[in-house]
């Protein structure tokens, strides 16, 4: 019989095949590759913020400032680049800000033993509240190296293509994988959710694991917001508004549970591409507004959320 844990992520690898199935079938065009590989193109940023976010949450925490660390790495980005600071420099400082504003939230969540929600949300505020300190402008972003990865092209069998956002972010995507189920980083995230007193009593590292899980999902909103610049070419304060809510939404449909304790990249991963889906047959679509996007998420994570529910309580009535 099937694991109850992997009945999530089963049910949702079934619902992007049934999705693009549908989309394949009502539009011309629409069962290629390169639809395939414009998913991956279009949420590049998305499914690195959302590897960040799997280990928060399977860690039992939760993180609101991704979106707006992205929006301050383009501002910081485009504002240095504009002074004219080279990329080799700029690209490894916004990564280092993005650690070091996640490894700070982790550090007062840990020693003040504040709620993730809470000390994440101040996170959201003030890095958003940063970027206008910056300035209330867009900053365009004219720099060759750049310019020169947005417009890349890496040339597929079939003449197909992907960009060099898509490579990063698959990688990223991988290592997640090693990280989650090969390092003892993964193994203690995994006993951390499940519970932390547990962990507390078998003598695992609980301490430097909750921080290092909110700098490594620092880290990847960074690194997300360096792949957006390359896709926008420009630093905005308004930019990714609402990312960090499609992120915990990738989360939650690519099968880890709210509370903790049980996740995959690989469904996280699915996750991503069935909001691309969605994005994309209601483009195919033509009559339909872009906010059927955010019905068709909402009732998605209600059905999911319901699917934990069950389980959840189907393995409570077990052990009694």
């Amino acid at each position: 019989m099937l694991n109850r844990r992997f009945i999530p992520i089963v049910v949702t690898v079934s619902l992007f095949l049934l999705m693009f199935a549908v989309g394949s079938f009502r539009y011309t065009g629409f069962f290629s590759l390169q639809v395939f590989n414009n998913l991956l193109i279009d949420n590049a940023f998305l499914l690195i913020v959302a590897v960040g976010m799997t280990f928060v949450i399977v860690s039992g925490g939760i993180d609101l400032s991704v979106g707006s660390v992205i929006a301050l790495t383009t501002m910081v980005s485009a504002s240095l680049l504009q002074q004219g600071w080279p990329p080799y420099v700029v690209i490894p400082l916004v990564l280092l800000i993005g650690a070091v504003f996640g490894w700070g939230m982790g550090a007062i969540i840990y020693y003040f033993k504040i709620q993730p929600f809470i000390v994440t949300l101040a996170g959201m505020f003030l890095a958003r509240g940063l970027c206008y300190v910056i300035s209330i402008n867009t900053i365009i972003i004219d720099d060759a190296f750049y310019t020169k990865m947005a417009q890349t092209k890496v040339n597929l069998p079939g003449g197909t293509f992907i960009s060099i956002s898509v490579i990063i972010a698959l990688a990223v995507v991988a290592a997640g994988m090693y990280i989650a189920h090969y390092t003892s980083f993964g193994r203690n995230t995994y006993a951390l959710g499940g519970s932390e007193q547990s962990a507390l009593l078998m003598g695992l590292a609980v301490k430097s694991t909750k921080i290092n899980i909110y700098m490594f999902s620092g880290l990847c909103s960074s690194l997300a917001g360096v792949v957006f610049t390359f896709y926008m070419l420009s630093g905005y304060g308004l930019h990714a508004i609402g990312m960090e809510l499609d992120a915990i939404a990738a989360v939650v449909i690519g099968g880890t549970l709210l509370t903790g304790g049980v996740g995959y990249i690989a469904g996280t991963f699915f996750g991503v591409l069935i909001q691309g889906v969605i994005q994309t047959i209601i483009s195919f679509e033509g009559t339909l507004s872009s906010w059927w996007t955010k019905i068709v998420i909402g009732m998605l994570l209600f059905m999911f959320i319901i699917l934990q529910r069950l389980l959840s309580g189907s393995r409570s009535a077990l052990r009694s």
